[in-house]
């Protein structure tokens, strides 16, 4: 991250069902292994190390860097490009790596600058991000994920000289190849030792700076809250101070959001009471040559790169925008319309489950389940009161399912869109679940799964869409399931506000 003085920030897979090969299936985003994450912190240290200490622009250590991620992303099937450019009568490097396939006038950029300071080696600032947006990218590749989105990755060259790389890159572009990229995700400086969980402020909700991003920027800003609501830790606005590689991207109109764990800021009392941590800088080695692999803070880079990820998988997979069209049916529980419980007579869940209900909050140590719906009084519910405690009426047992009266498609293109949680504490484990499924003539096909985990997930909203374009011109069946398979699990799961529309 470029030294220039601070403003706001200091105070401020799941196991699918097998699926036809035409139809679009919504997944949660798997988990980033944070021992990768910081495989890649130890070989650029290594590089920095037998480079003469640093990774900085015109050096040999960020050539070394360069060709170290590029090699990772011509081996997993990216496209990569290696652009150059001049700065300070040094030749500086930009890497570009797309991955093949989505909207290519509807793409997700992820970017991180690659390049340190000349005191030290830079594995906080910003070798932190370039492993997280690395180790997302080679999760791309060996998931097999193809959104709706193309998504392209940049590790951006001489940002401690001023952002001289994105700023390269924006400018080589044309106004329809700028106005191609419908979002920018930045991570610069992602695991600070004494770190704060802060979010670019895409909404200009905190009122502090310079205004909100553009517009677009605000839904990248929830996306990454969302998922930090999910796993029970709090976040703060950031301003968009000019400080970082969104600096170019913003300047064209692009959409841009991010996160930043601090730096030479000093965190305060309210901040170490809400994050943990000591009232010294968030980064005490920041442009420094202590600046090593031992400089970063494991629980940050972990909690940030799944972040990253879920953000990542999140926005490529329903589009830059709502789904549009014409709507061809719509539910918001509001009234009833028809909707069966266990409608094969086969499910085991003896409670929590599925009803169109007016939802009560309940909590333990995070919220399993939320009082308030995605729109409206009632939504779609695994036990909608709140009993005597938070496990009271959960999903147990195994199985809950729910199903729609029945839904007459017309051709062309359809997308199914909907609202929703999984919140489960950390007694869950991977055989519990959500999932929505089609039901046709020939059997059930599930279109969208999350799995849980042996770790707590608070409820929060959720939106994902799904092609239902393989399913034109028949009349089908939407299903709902949810399942405590494990063993004493708490899981609760809603959902609300289910449409399809086409065109």
């Amino acid at each position: 991250m470029r030294a220039v003085p601070l403003v706001g920030a200091a105070t401020l897979l799941a196991a699918l069902a097998a699926v036809p090969a035409q139809a679009a299936v919504a997944t949660a985003a798997p988990d980033i292994a944070v021992a990768n994450v910081k495989a890649h912190l130890n070989q650029l240290q290594s590089i920095a190390t037998a480079n003469g200490g640093n990774r900085a622009h015109g050096r040999p250590g960020f050539l070394a860097s360069v060709t170290y991620v590029k090699n990772l992303l011509d081996a997993a099937g990216f496209t990569t490009q290696q652009q150059s450019f001049t700065y300070g009568g040094a030749t500086g490097y930009n890497l570009i790596a797309d991955w093949p396939g989505g909207d290519t006038a509807d793409t997700l950029m992820i970017g991180s600058h690659l390049d340190s300071v000349t005191a030290g080696p830079g594995i906080n600032d910003n070798g932190s991000g370039s492993a997280a947006n690395l180790e997302v990218a080679l999760t791309v590749a060996r998931s097999g994920f193809h959104p709706a989105r193309h998504l392209r990755f940049g590790w951006w060259g001489a940002e401690e000289q001023g952002l001289r790389g994105s700023t390269a890159y924006v400018n080589s572009l044309s106004s329809g190849q700028k106005a191609a990229i419908t979002g920018y995700l930045n991570f610069d400086m992602v695991a600070s030792p004494n770190p704060g969980y802060f979010l670019y402020d895409g909404d200009d909700s905190d009122h502090t700076g310079s205004g909100p991003g553009p517009a677009g920027s605000a839904e990248i800003e929830q996306t990454l809250a969302s998922y930090f609501t999910s796993i029970g830790v709090p976040t703060r606005g950031t301003d968009f101070d000019g400080r970082s590689d969104y600096g170019p991207f913003i300047a064209n109109g692009i959409p841009a959001g991010g996160i930043f764990t601090g730096a030479e800021g000093r965190k305060t009392a309210a901040q170490v009471e809400l994050w943990g941590g000591t009232s010294g800088a968030f980064d005490p080695c920041y442009h420094r040559s202590c600046d090593t692999a031992s400089n970063i803070n494991d629980t940050a880079l972990d909690r940030n790169s799944d972040a990253i990820a879920s953000t990542v998988w999140a926005l490529a997979e329903r589009g830059g925008d709502p789904p549009g069209g014409t709507q061809v049916w719509s539910d918001t529980f509001e009234t009833t319309t028809g909707w069966t419980t266990d409608p094969t007579g086969t499910d085991t869940a003896t409670a929590g489950r599925w009803e169109r209900g007016d939802p009560a909050a309940t909590s333990s140590g995070v919220s399993t389940q939320l009082g308030t719906t995605r729109s409206g009084t009632f939504d779609l519910v695994t036990g909608a009161t709140a009993g005597s405690s938070a496990g009271a009426n959960d999903v147990d047992g195994g199985t809950t399912t729910v199903r729609s009266p029945v839904i007459t498609l017309p051709s062309g293109t359809l997308t199914l869109s909907f609202a929703w949680y999984l919140a489960h504490l950390d007694n869950a484990s991977t055989a519990d679940y959500l999932r929505i499924g089609v039901v046709t003539g020939t059997g059930t096909t599930t279109v969208f799964s999350q799995s849980g985990a042996a770790s707590d997930r608070a409820a929060a909203w959720q939106t994902s869409t799904v092609n239902l374009s393989a399913y034109a011109g028949q009349a089908i069946r939407l299903q709902i399931e949810a399942a405590d398979a494990g063993t004493a699990s708490l899981v609760e799961a809603a959902v609300d506000d289910i449409s399809i529309t086409q065109g």
